[in-house]
């Protein structure tokens, strides 16, 4: 199936990267991905060449600002998105290696001094360092108000009587903090060059009191407790931070801006998340297309029977639905909206589970052999469940969309 990239929200550049990318992949990710799914290279060496094949290539360009190495003034969301899309549409891991470059570094590009965005964006957009973004905990994931590591001024003493301006004064003025905890489900852990960590400072109570800092991964202090293993192969791992010393210009930001951060970052990523979930989708629908062209049974073919017939035109109309809720969201940011806080959350939430839809549908077309290891629907079925989950699971966007349209409500009656 060819995607249809010819509608307002995108400008003739946008339709250029698409067809430049996916000429790229078709030829750089083959190879690649053979020698990864017969076990010749593995999951972590297999990571760190695409990040390197898609930095000399060019494409991590498009996850920094054009001061440091970009493409654009700032972050375009719809060619993040699009990059998203086609890559996934070929190769999993290759999505993943993309994403992560640019999710890692993007409190550093939107919140990050000069200083720090010199030292590690450039590297990022060649391919040179692997970022990770490490937010989650063992008992804090959707709830970030709950998390628990901790990082402290150097020297100074557990006193939980503070005040918030107590506490930000010693922060902004600290030579050294001091991280201690653990995160967990952290993508590209254990091969990441450096983390952009979330930490409880003590501002304010809940979520209010959190800063971010970027960690490099020898920091003394920091190890990898375990590595994770899931059903669709990704690097993934839990870290644990034992008094590990980070100087004070790690710090992203001001003292409890963290969630500030995080939210920023999210509101960018969230709608390419849906992305990569419409490219699973595309390849699933094109596989199960030829598949129930060529699939011969009752005198005809698969494609000719209307219980076939009608699963194809649910898959399409969920195709097209997700695109459409995907790129009015990152036009919307594009334009210059501050916040596009409901249209991430829509796009994310309809766009993964269109796709865990579309996807098992193309399971159940290609029968017995849909499930068979090797079959693309089948690494596609696995590919997807994870997205329902990570950057929000389905059932927390439910929340933030509701509480954005109730907010929508009550402004609309009373206006002041």
């Amino acid at each position: 199936m060819t995607a249809d990239y010819d509608w307002p929200f995108f400008d003739r550049a946008h339709r250029e990267l698409v067809s430049q990318l996916d000429r790229w992949a078709h030829h750089a990710l083959v190879p690649i991905e053979a020698a990864f799914h017969a076990g010749e290279q593995g999951l972590d060496d297999t990571c760190r060449e695409l990040v390197t094949a898609l930095g000399q290539a060019g494409w991590l360009r498009y996850a920094v600002p054009a001061a440091y190495g970009g493409v654009s003034e700032h972050l375009d969301v719809r060619s993040l998105c699009l990059i998203r899309e086609t890559l996934a549409r070929h190769a999993g891991l290759a999505d993943f290696a993309f994403a992560m470059q640019g999710l890692g570094s993007g409190a550093i590009t939107l919140f990050g001094s000069a200083d720090q965005k010199a030292r590690y964006l450039p590297r990022v957009a060649r391919g040179e360092a692997i970022a990770a973004f490490a937010l989650s905990e063992p008992d804090a994931g959707s709830d970030v108000a709950a998390i628990a590591t901790t990082a402290t001024p150097a020297g100074a003493g557990a006193d939980t009587t503070a005040t918030a301006d107590s506490a930000a004064k010693t922060a902004s003025g600290a030579a050294e903090f001091v991280i201690s905890g653990e995160k967990t489900w952290i993508s590209n852990g254990g091969i990441a060059d450096f983390y952009v960590v979330f930490a409880r400072t003590g501002e304010a109570p809940g979520a209010r009191g959190l800063s971010a800092f970027v960690v490099d991964a020898d920091r003394p202090g920091l190890d990898i407790a375990e590595r994770i293993d899931v059903i669709a192969p990704h690097p993934l791992a839990t870290l644990r931070f034992r008094d590990c010393r980070v100087p004070a210009d790690a710090l992203i930001g001001t003292p409890g801006r963290g969630f500030q951060a995080a939210l920023a970052t999210l509101d960018i990523f969230r709608s390419t998340v849906g992305a990569a979930a419409l490219g699973f989708a595309r390849r699933a629908f094109d596989e199960a297309i030829a598949h129930s062209e060529r699939r011969h049974m009752f005198g005809g073919v698969l494609a000719d029977l209307p219980t076939a017939q009608t699963m194809l035109a649910d898959m399409a109309t969920d195709i097209d639905a997700s695109a459409l809720l995907i790129y009015r969201a990152a036009w919307t940011k594009d334009r210059g909206a501050d916040r596009v806080t409901r249209e991430a959350a829509m796009a994310k939430m309809y766009a993964t589970e269109a796709a865990q839809r579309v996807i098992d549908s193309a399971v159940q077309l290609f029968g017995g052999l849909g499930v068979k290891r090797g079959v693309k629907v089948e690494e596609l079925y696995r590919e997807i469940r994870a997205l329902r989950i990570y950057e929000g699971a389905t059932e927390v966007q439910k929340l933030v969309i509701a509480r954005q349209v109730r907010d929508l409500a009550r402004r609309a009656r009373d206006p002041d």
